[in-house]
């Protein structure tokens, strides 16, 4: 009974955290560049900075327990950002598109990751990235938890939604891939998905620019 209540709970906060994105962004995406302040409007425009520095958080984590922090240096379209995520109890075997379980729970443990972007048209940034990821699985039935590590590579794309000079909230996808890898428990092999597709949404502040 507690893990079902416990897993209609993570459900429940993994909705939350889908739509909150899905409407943060639309809303976001709906504004009309109507203000002629130079706080609300500057010029000139954000995307054309020559340099800058930012810092950014997965803020979702929070609501599961985890943590996300994450610092960009940008220079003229490109863009290099290193970061640390822990999940906490936010299930990632939900997002795997192939091998996913629902016997077992894959969570982020403490894990870094670096990023390289490039501003293609205005704010909206592709990206890849190589992240080293501990994964804690935990078969359901048994509450029995292991370590799987894993080097994660992949594409990403996000758009920067500037609300004002400084702060911006950036939604996006990310592709995860990795090789495979797997861990037994008492002779139930899990296998870990090789291909993760997660929506992501940052709220960050641009510290210092340079146009």
């Amino acid at each position: 009974m507690r893990n079902s209540n416990q897993n209609s709970g993570d459900m429940k906060k993994q909705a939350a955290f889908f739509v909150a994105s899905f409407l943060i962004a639309t809303s976001l995406f709906a504004q009309t560049d109507t203000s002629v302040s130079t706080f609300w409007r500057p010029k000139p425009r954000n995307y054309q900075v020559k340099q800058a520095l930012e810092v950014e958080s997965l803020v979702p984590m929070f609501l599961f327990g985890g943590y996300h922090f994450a610092a960009g240096y940008r220079y003229r379209k490109f863009r290099v950002r290193v970061s640390v995520i822990n999940g906490g109890t936010y299930n990632a075997e939900t997002v795997g598109i192939n091998n996913s379980s629902p016997a077992f729970k894959r969570f982020y443990n403490t894990s870094p990751g670096i990023f390289f972007g490039y501003n293609a048209w205005k704010n909206l940034e592709l990206y890849t990235y190589l992240e080293s990821h501990t994964f804690g699985i935990e078969q359901e039935n048994s509450g029995i938890r292991k370590d799987i590590r894993s080097i994660d590579t992949g594409l990403g794309v996000s758009y920067q939604f500037f609300v004002g000079r400084y702060f911006y909230v950036q939604s996006g996808l990310h592709l995860y891939l990795r090789r495979n890898n797997s861990a037994d428990f008492n002779g139930v092999q899990y296998n870990i998905s090789n291909a993760d597709v997660s929506p992501v949404i940052r709220i960050g502040a641009r510290l210092w620019r340079k146009y």
